[in-house]
């Protein structure tokens, strides 16, 4: 299934005129302003590190296929876009704008965008940096936007939910007897009550704060998720 394909289903499924005035009225594969604006975001991802390779335009074409009859448009558009990375947030706020109830096709978007990142091999630090900005420009969450990192390039090491070795869907409860478990292990006292040196000591402590502040974290962003979901 294509990408137009795919997000035109989404559309029909979670659009609705009469909520989004703003919302062109056919489907986001047959709207120029959303072509214009995801040609735009990959041309210009492709030179977010400095660089813009003809594997990156095989994978937009990949991702983002156009309608037959159009390619010649988009490929000109690309090429053109791709000359800077200045004006891409425009470009993002547009489409939030546009389809500001569809979150799962704006989720698709960056999805695409980050498999365009990893076409050449390697996602760069501009590249991330890139592609985080565009998340929060579709109002994205900070977890959002790691889960979406995590499903593409992995987990990273600082992660909180790594620290606390639970996965990003798992329940409160779980993630609290995670925390628990995790704080009881590395615990400072258990290393005084072994005898080890102060050297053994302040690792603990060290690996104790960690763990607080990665269950911190993880508390703090569900609940700021849960407040932007009830406004």
């Amino acid at each position: 299934m294509s990408f137009w394909r795919k997000i035109a289903g989404l559309a029909v499924k979670n659009l609705d005129e009469a909520e989004c005035p703003d919302c062109p009225a056919g489907l986001p594969g047959e709207d120029p302003s959303f072509s214009t604006a995801v040609t735009a975001l990959g041309a210009k991802l492709a030179k977010a590190d400095g660089r813009a390779q003809a594997s990156e335009y095989a994978a937009f074409s990949e991702v983002f296929q156009a309608e037959a009859g159009s390619d010649g448009n988009i490929r000109r558009l690309y090429q053109l876009a791709r000359q800077t990375t200045r004006g891409f947030e425009s470009y993002a706020r547009r489409l939030a704008k546009r389809y500001r109830h569809c979150p799962q096709l704006l989720e698709d978007v960056l999805d695409g965008l980050f498999y365009i990142a990893a076409a050449d091999g390697a996602v760069t630090g501009e590249e991330l940096v890139y592609l985080e900005r565009v998340g929060e420009l579709f109002g994205f969450s900070p977890l959002v936007f790691r889960r979406l990192k995590a499903t593409h390039l992995g987990y990273d090491n600082d992660d909180p939910y790594v620290v606390l070795g639970v996965r990003h869907d798992a329940a409160d409860e779980a993630v609290r007897a995670a925390w628990k478990a995790a704080l009881s292990e590395a615990h400072p006292d258990r290393a005084r009550a072994r005898g080890l040196p102060s050297e053994f000591i302040e690792v603990a402590e060290a690996k104790a704060a960690a763990i607080n502040a990665a269950f911190d974290t993880v508390m703090r962003e569900r609940r700021d998720m849960a407040l932007a979901g009830a406004a």
